[in-house]
């Protein structure tokens, strides 16, 4: 029985290191298309040479390859962080020292629910500083070098922190209850998880705009003026339940652009970054002869469109979407819960503790699956975003939206031209060609 044990034991984890091999292999495969495709595009295209000069067509290139580059490094970063962490069971360790730490402070060391949260902290830890390195060349090289970043060294850091204790504050208390539904909950206590899950993500949709968002960007109502009154109508004549109109002050932290909708039944925001704004972005930016920004009638095309996923719901059928990945997650775990050789392969030969098990079916075990779920919603986002930008050509804002996608690709200085694979498995959002092709078909 014990030969049984340790020949599962040793297949689980070559699984498991094979799936994420391949998975990466697959990756740097269609990384390498696009990159191979960007190689070839040393000249303007004839598609997009009426969209963009030779200057920031050269930009965009270049900022393509950088991040085609960065990107594959982090994946491989990222895939031997991973397997080092499995084959020198890194998770085993963590859970000793746990317990270790309790037992230091005169804690309950048997108390599952208290190893768990200590254990949470050690993981959170030791992943920031293993990501640290790449989140800075990120900010400080990539972005830095083609002129997006904004961020100062003392900003970065405060982010950093805010964002490490915001991600504890939400998570620790999420664990614990999770756990204590395993440990109470019965035979399906998997429902009881996802109830927790769906109470919990329609909490932060509310406390995220109000109170964590407003910790790291400054919010401010939109002023008064031709703009707020012209997207008031908008709203109005859609019958979209405005209650409050934002400037985000995003230029603080990039020059890339967005708007955004979010709230629940009568009290629905709009959020329009300040870089989409082209009064704004002339008073904020150092480069004055630099054009940036949209006017008030591209603005109002891009709404249009945000307004199109609120009235087709996508918003919805994304959440509801992605319970069903939840809870295929988490039925599976509960199949697994006791799987004696799945812990044995991370290290837990005399322990199975729920929280090491429910990491390694969601993260690892599920892998193939998930990767599958992702790409559907992939899939199904690009519809989405194809219907929304037809809502908005329907309601007279084609020719306004087509000249703000073409505005935002100069601005975020994204490449026009994708290999076809790379794209359909990677973008939620079709190419910028694409959009305008399909819009004028609308027209």
């Amino acid at each position: 029985m014990e030969t049984l044990l340790n020949f599962w034991e040793r297949h689980i984890l070559e699984t498991i290191l094979c799936m994420i091999w391949l998975l990466s292999f697959w990756y740097y495969y269609l990384n390498f298309r696009q990159r191979a495709l960007l190689k070839r595009m040393v000249d303007v295209p004839k598609a997009v040479e009426d969209l963009m000069t030779k200057d920031i067509y050269d930009k965009a290139r270049a900022y393509a390859l950088h991040r085609n580059t960065f990107s594959t490094f982090q994946d491989v970063y990222s895939k031997i962080y991973s397997t080092l962490t499995l084959t020198t069971f890194a998770y085993h360790y963590f859970w000793q020292c746990s317990i270790q730490i309790a037992k230091y402070y005169g804690f309950n060391h048997e108390n599952e629910i208290l190893i768990s949260a200590i254990c949470m902290v050690f993981i959170s830890v030791f992943s920031y500083i293993a990501n640290l390195p790449i989140d800075i060349y990120d900010t400080f090289v990539l972005e830095e070098k083609h002129g997006f970043n904004k961020q100062t060294a003392m900003f970065f850091i405060k982010d950093e922190i805010k964002r490490f204790l915001v991600g504890q504050i939400i998570s620790l208390p999420l664990l614990c209850g999770m756990i204590w539904i395993v440990q109470n909950g019965g035979d399906y206590f998997f429902w009881y998880l996802w109830l927790l899950s769906v109470v919990v993500s329609l909490f932060l949709m509310i406390l995220y705009p109000e109170v964590i968002a407003p910790l790291f960007d400054k919010y401010s109502p939109l002023p008064d003026g031709e703009l707020k009154q012209k997207i008031e109508e908008l709203a109005a004549s859609l019958k979209f339940p405005l209650y409050k109109l934002f400037v985000v002050e995003g230029s603080k932290r990039s020059s890339h652009s967005n708007a955004y909708l979010y709230g629940f039944y009568k009290y629905k925001r709009i959020v329009l970054f300040d870089t989409l704004i082209k009064e704004y972005c002339k008073k904020d930016s150092n480069e004055t002869d630099k054009e940036c920004g949209c006017e008030t009638d591209e603005i109002l095309a891009v709404l249009a469109h945000e307004l199109g996923h609120w009235k087709h719901n996508h918003a919805v059928k994304g959440y509801l979407l992605c319970q069903i990945i939840i809870v295929a997650n988490f039925v599976m775990f509960a199949k697994l819960l006791r799987y004696t050789p799945m812990y044995s392969a991370f290290g837990f030969v005399d322990t199975q503790p729920i929280m090491i098990g429910l990491y390694i079916v969601s993260a690892y075990i599920l892998m193939p699956l998930n990767t599958v779920f992702n790409f559907v919603s992939v899939v199904i986002s690009r519809r989405y975003e194809f219907q929304a930008d037809r809502f908005a050509t329907k309601l007279g804002h084609g020719e306004p939206l087509k000249a703000a996608l073409v505005k935002l690709q100069k601005d975020n200085l994204s490449f026009p031209i994708y290999d076809k694979l790379y794209s359909c498995w990677n973008h939620s959002h079709p190419p910028m060609l694409e959009r305008l092709e399909a819009i004028d078909k609308t027209n």
